[in-house]
């Protein structure tokens, strides 16, 4: 099994856009592929029309992970598994405190599914906590998206000097730009920056696009809406690279 988590520190750069959008195009391929939806906001969930989950003890997963495998709910595309968010994951991070060697509890949680899938697809929340260190622990790839701009890309540094500071291997992380507007001057030069002194930058750029945000509308990856749009094109062209890494490292 690959564990890929989509993550940034910084909210609203297209993390779940993206989880949802690969996990799909991974099942397409006849995969099997679960996405856990970690976000409190439940937004991966709300695409694929699958409540979240609302009475569940936290705890519980980390004394007996085989607990998560009961929380799966199948979506309405063949191969595609989801394990719904609940609110009362904001908590897990005061939960995982308390818990000894707290840093590897969700790679011991979602051992179970090794078996079951070939692809495990994670829809990160931002910020860096101790369940985004479970995260970076438990995760073989970490799929960056970041807007070219100033701030993203202060966001991108912190990330990178935490993996260096921490010990973590850079080579878990998988940065790729999302929500490109071409006509921004600003963007157009911080990705020519960036790709002239940082050369493990992913090669394919997400487009900012209204088919990928009318998702929320039709709740449904963007692939399966308009499978021959730019939006659903630029999501295949980055799984297709996502693939070509996985099989070099």
């Amino acid at each position: 099994m690959i564990t890929i988590a989509v993550y940034n520190i910084k909210g609203g750069v297209g993390k779940t856009a993206t989880a949802v959008n690969l996990a799909y195009l991974a099942s397409r391929e006849g995969n099997s592929t679960l996405l856990c939806d970690l976000d409190p906001q439940g937004s991966a969930s709300y695409y694929f029309r699958i409540k979240p989950v609302k009475k569940f003890r936290n705890r519980r997963i980390f004394k007996n992970p085989r607990i998560m495998t009961r929380l799966i709910k199948a979506t309405d595309y063949e191969g595609l598994d989801l394990l719904p968010s609940s609110f009362s994951h904001r908590k897990l991070d005061l939960v995982l405190d308390r818990i000894k060697h707290s840093r590897q509890q969700l790679q011991a949680a979602l051992k179970p599914f090794r078996r079951e899938y070939r692809y495990l697809f994670i829809d990160c929340p931002p910020n860096i906590t101790l369940l985004s260190e479970n995260i970076f622990h438990a995760a073989d790839y970490l799929l960056v998206p970041t807007i070219p701009t100033t701030l993203s890309m202060r966001t991108w540094k912190q990330l990178k000097d935490f993996f260096k500071k921490q010990g973590l291997p850079a080579k878990k992380l998988l940065p790729f730009f999302s929500m490109v507007e071409n006509r921004k001057k600003l963007h157009q030069e911080t990705m020519a920056q960036v790709i002239n002194k940082e050369k493990q930058w992913l090669n394919v750029k997400v487009p900012y696009l209204a088919d990928i945000e009318k998702m929320g509308s039709y709740r449904a990856p963007v692939a399966a809406l308009y499978p021959h749009s730019r939006a659903a094109q630029s999501y295949l062209h980055l799984w297709q690279e996502c693939e070509t890494a996985f099989r070099q490292k």
